[in-house]
């Protein structure tokens, strides 16, 4: 007789000695290196000219920021109780399966390996290439391999040299993970290292030779007066005082994308050494790092450019126009270096650590079976490959404006859909603190959230505001995330069906 019986972690046999488990080879150097490098990818480098154009002033654009810090370090904070109860591959797929329920677990899982995990590699992956071809102008999107085949009027399937490269990347570092933990930290650590010293020099050369006094003059003289701003809605722009917040929250969806993926480090759970100790303060150091840096790099795009020079910044590559005020000749080529730097660390941190989550999953039956098995270098090489293998097909379809005659890709609009339906999640995990405290409350906690319950409940409040914002200003972009995440629910019981027959072994917790 065959059983619906939820899928839980209770009443399931402890892991036998013949059982592969994963080798504990992330010391906490290595850690905070996994949440910096997932962190800095292009976005830093990038989005600050949207959000100028739609919060309008020098001052409120920090503001921004700030608030994006808080957010990032107080949910960072509260997670640090979930990673140190629970230190176990999977991440925020262990903590929403344990808090509320499997359903809400898988939807998750199904979330991140659909869109948000392996979406970001691919879009990476393209930034990398993008900017390698400042460097080689054989790469590009419009130096096609195969010319677009259309399979509708709106979309399309091509390969070009810059796809091609991408593709390379992703397949490059997918197997380099396969070949054991040892390899994946090795080139995290030393990309990490490379971006974050190159983001210091951008730092340092936009406070120093950078520094323009009549920039400097012109955006803090008026630090909270909106210029030069986009409409949010019909009549409505941050120049009023309810524009304004409307404003910080849409803008929010560059600012918390670029600082996203800090939790990746908790997929690694299995593989972190002292994971009780290791996973909060690798979560707070490396939030802090970032957040620390962010902040920085957006005070030297403002003493370096006037704010008008900031929201037209030629295809919104602020970076690059600080340094091509300082090097004329030089800064695209430079730019395009340290960003190659930073997208090969945050490809590299992103497929080491999303195979785990997919790997905890098939322990529990609701993911492809041969990835929830290790090989002999005791890495999820089969959800490695799987992730890898999505990631490659979502490089390859474009979307075509029939009315620009241009074509764009279609993971960037599923990567703008789910930003919203990410923040449900993360919701979701920090009430799972509030939750967990009375499910479970004499559960050996080795760390307990900071601040709690106020930081916990202040992430929860931002992050809601937020998304109330969004749904009701950007529907087209938010709605379509949650129906993402919706369509989960029938595949979830499709496959809960026969899951109970094929959970594998939770493995051991660490003494």
């Amino acid at each position: 007789m065959t059983t619906n019986a939820p899928v839980t972690s209770a009443n399931v046999p402890a892991a036998t000695p013949r059982d592969p488990t994963f080798a504990r080879g992330l010391g906490l150097f290595d850690s905070v290196m996994v949440v910096v490098g997932v962190m800095i990818g292009s976005g830093i480098f990038i989005v600050s000219a949207d959000m100028s154009r739609q919060i309008g002033s020098a001052g409120w654009l920090l503001v921004a920021w700030i608030f994006t810090g808080v957010l990032t370090i107080a949910g960072a904070l509260s997670y640090g109780e979930l990673a140190a109860m629970m230190p176990r591959a999977g991440g925020m797929y262990i903590y929403l399966r344990e808090a509320f329920s499997p359903l809400w677990g898988f939807l998750y899982g199904w979330t991140l390996c659909t869109v948000i995990q392996t979406g970001t590699i691919a879009a990476v992956a393209i930034a990398f290439a993008r900017f390698s071809g400042v460097l080689f102008p054989s790469v590009s999107e419009s130096h096609y391999l195969i010319p677009p085949i259309h399979v509708s009027s709106g979309y399309a399937f091509s390969l070009s040299s810059a796809q091609l490269v991408a593709i390379g990347i992703i397949a490059l570092l997918t197997w380099t993970n396969s070949r054991g933990l040892q390899y994946g930290k090795v080139v995290q650590n030393v990309f990490t290292v490379g971006k974050t010293i190159a983001l210091l020099v951008l730092i340092a050369l936009g406070l120093t030779l950078g520094w323009n006094a009549a920039g400097v003059h012109e955006n803090f003289s008026n630090a909270w007066t909106a210029r030069g701003v986009s409409p949010l809605a019909a009549g409505l722009s941050a120049t009023t005082a309810f524009g304004l917040f409307v404003a910080i929250c849409v803008a929010q969806t560059g600012s918390l994308f670029s600082a996203d993926s800090w939790h990746d480090i908790t997929f690694t759970a299995g593989e972190v050494k002292n994971p009780r100790r290791n996973l909060p303060l690798s979560l707070a150091i490396g939030t802090g790092i970032v957040i620390t840096l962010y902040l920085l790099a957006n005070v030297a795009y403002l003493v370096t450019l006037p704010l008008e020079a900031i929201q037209h910044a030629p295809s919104d590559r602020v970076a690059t126009a600080m340094l091509q005020t300082i090097f004329p000749t030089l800064g695209a080529a430079l730019m395009a270096a340290a960003i190659m730097v930073s997208t090969i660390g945050t490809v590299n941190a992103l497929t080491l650590a999303g195979a785990r989550t997919y790997y905890a999953m098939a322990r529990d039956g609701l993911f492809f079976q041969s990835a929830g098995t290790l090989n002999s270098a005791r890495v999820p090489a089969w959800a490695l490959l799987i992730q890898g293998l999505w990631a490659v097909f979502l490089v390859l379809p474009r979307t075509f404006n029939t009315t620009t005659k241009s074509y764009g890709n279609v993971y960037s609009d599923l990567l703008d859909y789910i930003i919203s339906a990410a923040l449900i999640f993360y919701i979701l995990t920090i009430a799972g603190v509030f939750r967990l405290r009375i499910k479970k409350p004499d559960a050996d906690r080795p760390y307990r959230a900071f601040g709690y319950p106020w930081l916990p409940a202040l992430y929860i409040i931002g992050a809601a505001a937020i998304l109330i914002v969004l749904f009701t200003y950007r529907p087209a972009t938010t709605w379509p995330g949650l129906i993402i995440v919706i369509l989960g629910v029938p595949v979830y019981f499709l496959i809960a069906r026969s899951a109970q027959h094929r959970k594998m072994p939770d493995e051991e917790l660490p003494q």
